[in-house]
């Protein structure tokens, strides 16, 4: 993968065109806000501070390709990626998800992709150690031997004859290597999960962190079990190696790479930020709520040092980008000070029959590309004509308008109900070549979806 600061804004929305169709003016402000974060990073230290996120609220229906964009330019950035819905939050004082609770689920995703990333670096000295731990458990040292180990004596000091120390253990290497051992059972010793004491607790704000610490404080108190088992060479050479991993493993290295990572290039993504806008500036009820999880999302988006267990992190870098369908309510509905706190806003416009053929047939993980791989597997040389993909689009395009829109999300419907026969059937198909065509399509689905109350549930 080329690297995310290499690419222009232009090389950005290329790549997003592989996997989404349309919404342009969406790419080109997420592209933005993309290079803007390798630009920030190239500016002097004291103006570098002074920079901060430009972030975006995208307006528009589902299925369009909100959720989408995001985590695609998240894969693209390689950076710690969040999505989350703001409905999930609740004001300070109800039982619900604290808003800080994001920040730490984004560090500990931060944890995990440095500590993979590290563990790669190591990988190599990891399997040489393993596999001298692997040949300890086929070819077991003698005492003697161990006993040189331990002074640190070669073998030939210790007086052990140099075709019992090495002959044997080099023959197992070597089949160790070309893998004709892989069958073998040893038996090792292996970590077991342990039972920890289940703790509910039902509080403030802060609290919903507490299971992860206690089960730390837990792991610490009680000694990890170790069971002896039966495996065969490749589970062991699996586990071994990340044994071995783990130990080289510098930990409060990942540690601060991760915070550095989560502060300078993390992103989260709030969805359905709509939901929690109050209505025609209504007071009464669930909007006092609404209205209490805007004030404590606001020194979040702001720029606030919150606590993780891994250490203090601060929020004034994380881009926040926020979606929502926006029906009931606008922008607007939502407190001033968050409002400001999201510059950007850009409208995704609802998707149309020309828009549905595009996405059946160009992306790189395009539908019918699916189904033509699913039924691959089944020996089924699955084909779809022309007429046949702009009849579903069609279709797809007036179920929507006819009942709920739910943008492109409406073609996986329609794709497994066309499909229901031939994925049912499939054995009796096999080896055989099955052309979907226009009139194909029309005997499966425009019955259904001519009929109002059938698309309703069926469609």
């Amino acid at each position: 993968m080329i690297p995310a600061h290499s690419l222009t804004p232009k090389e950005i929305v290329m790549k997003l065109d592989q996997f989404i169709i349309g919404q342009d003016d969406a790419k080109r402000f997420v592209a933005v806000a993309l290079r803007n974060r390798w630009r920030r990073q190239q500016v002097a230290p004291p103006l570098r501070d002074e920079i901060a996120p430009k972030n975006i609220i995208m307006i528009g229906p589902t299925g369009v390709g909100k959720t989408e964009i995001a985590r695609r330019l998240a894969n693209l950035a390689q950076s710690p990626f969040l999505k989350i819905e703001a409905s999930k939050f609740t004001e300070v004082g109800y039982v619900g998800r604290d808003v800080e609770s994001m920040i730490r689920d984004l560090t500990q995703l931060a944890v995990n992709m440095v500590k993979k990333e590290e563990a790669a670096k190591v990988k190599e000295k990891a399997a040489v150690m393993a596999e001298e731990r692997l040949l300890d458990l086929l070819v077991p040292p003698s005492s003697l031997t161990m006993a040189s180990k331990t002074m640190g004596m070669s073998a030939t000091e210790a007086g052990v004859p140099v075709h019992e120390s090495d002959s044997t253990r080099e023959k197992f290497r070597q089949m160790l290597r070309e893998g004709k051992l892989d069958g073998r059972l040893v038996e090792m010793n292996i970590d077991q999960p342990q039972n920890l004491p289940i703790v509910e607790i039902f509080s403030n704000s802060g609290m919903d962190d507490m299971g992860s610490g206690m089960k730390d404080m837990f792991g610490k108190m009680f000694p990890q079990k170790r069971e002896r088992r039966k495996l065969y060479v490749t589970e062991a050479r699996e586990i071994l190696e990340k044994e071995e991993a783990e130990k080289l493993i510098e930990m409060d290295k990942v540690t601060k790479l991760a915070i550095q990572r989560t502060e300078q290039s993390g992103i989260i993504f709030l969805d359905e930020i709509d939901k929690i806008a109050s209505r025609q500036g209504g007071v009464q009820g669930a909007e006092v709520s609404r209205e209490g999880v805007q004030r404590d999302l606001l020194p979040i988006v702001e720029g606030a040092t919150v606590t993780t267990k891994y250490g203090m992190v601060k929020t004034d870098h994380i881009l926040f980008i926020a979606s929502g369908a926006f029906h009931l309510c606008k922008p607007s509905d939502l407190v001033p000070e968050l409002q400001g706190r999201f510059p950007i806003r850009v409208e995704l416009h609802p998707l149309g029959e020309e828009d549905f053929y595009r996405i059946l047939t160009e992306p790189k993980n395009a539908l019918i590309k699916q189904y033509i791989a699913l039924m691959s597997t089944e020996d089924i040389d699955l084909a779809f004509e022309e007429d046949a993909i702009r009849e579903m689009a069609k279709i797809a395009t007036e179920v929507n308008q006819k009942t709920e829109n739910i943008g492109a999300r409406r073609l996986h419907t329609i794709m497994e109900r066309l499909l229901e026969d031939v994925s049912f059937n499939a054995t009796d198909f096999a080896g055989q070549k099955f052309t979907v065509t226009a009139e194909y399509v029309k005997k499966q689905l425009r019955k259904i979806s001519e009929s109002e109350d059938l698309s309703r549930y069926i469609l």
